[in-house]
């Protein structure tokens, strides 16, 4: 199956129970009025793209609508996957140009964090990059050995301390040998407990001062791991991280049957942060770069047999 078609399928409920939903309104309708556009903004809603995003869709459709001089409704499905890939383009492509560059990675236990961090290492080292990664989530337990699983099957060098060790150490030692070693990313994997945000906001303002004071001209990425199953609980999720850190993407994992798409939307809107990664499978190289054209014809594409 290729990524295309992974996308498509990890966007088959969305499509199902919201696109599904929108394409049969539209049929009922033998014109484009008001009514059309609120029908449209409550089942967008009920889709996880959350009321503030949900209307904006319906405000830039009714510009479009007017500024095209669009009068049949068939013609909304169109315009709709236009206004999506818009809202979606910018911001997604990552920032590493420095040698080293520093990626920290967070996010709640359970949403894929420290398989992405493997699958993104992965991915890096096919594009040419020489990657170390940073075990510096020494709170769970388990943790640190399962980053050394994924260092072995991305084939990338990992430092790391004992549980309990302090993350900021071991920060400073991945830098002390990304330098030494020539790496030209350092993957940081932090702990994140969102139950004691204080703490967590504590323990990152520690390591972006190491970061600052080490590498002080570095690229620097902040990458929230969010589960797409959850929906709206995700930008919830987001919303409280985005106190903590000055995350500047977010990694989008499970999409891969049972996701709720809509989350993309009210993500970058809402939150004003761009999905930078999708997780679109369980196999190493299932972790790709976003693509918001693809995004959006993939939720859209309405087929007889879907």
């Amino acid at each position: 199956m290729g990524l295309f078609a992974k996308i498509k399928e990890g966007l088959k409920k969305t499509r199902d129970t919201v696109v599904g939903q929108i394409d049969s309104m539209l049929k009922s309708f033998t014109k484009i009025d008001e009514e059309l556009f609120e029908e449209l903004e409550e089942l967008l809603i009920m889709g996880d793209v959350g009321a503030v995003t949900s209307e904006k869709i319906c405000d830039e459709l009714r510009k479009k609508v007017k500024k095209e001089g669009v009068t049949d409704p068939k013609e909304v499905h169109r315009l709709l996957e236009q206004i999506v890939s818009e809202m979606l383009t910018g911001g997604q492509e990552l920032h590493i140009s420095t040698k080293p560059s520093v990626v920290l990675v967070i996010g709640v236990n359970g949403v894929g964090k420290t398989t992405s961090i493997g699958k993104l290492a992965d991915s890096l080292r096919r594009d040419g990059k020489k990657v170390l990664l940073s075990a510096a989530d020494t709170f769970r337990a388990a943790a640190v050995e399962q980053l050394e699983i994924w260092a072995e099957r991305s084939r990338c060098d990992i430092v790391k301390q004992k549980e309990g060790a302090d993350p900021a150490a071991v920060v400073f030692d991945s830098i002390q040998a990304g330098k030494a070693r020539g790496a030209d990313v350092i993957l940081v994997d932090t702990a994140g407990r969102l139950h004691n945000k204080r703490h967590l906001m504590d323990e990152l303002a520690k390591i972006n001062r190491i970061i600052d004071r080490e590498l002080p001209d570095a690229d620097k990425e902040v990458l929230l791991v969010l589960d797409a199953t959850t929906g709206q609980n995700a930008v919830n999720q987001a919303r409280e991280f985005k106190k903590a850190a000055d995350i500047t993407g977010i990694v989008l994992t499970k999409l891969d049957g049972t996701a709720k798409g809509g989350i993309v939307l009210s993500i970058k809107e809402e939150l004003d942060v761009p999905v930078k990664y999708i997780g679109v499978g369980e196999q190493i190289d299932d972790l790709q770069p976003f693509d918001p054209d693809d995004f959006a014809k993939a939720l859209f594409e309405v087929e007889k047999n879907d």
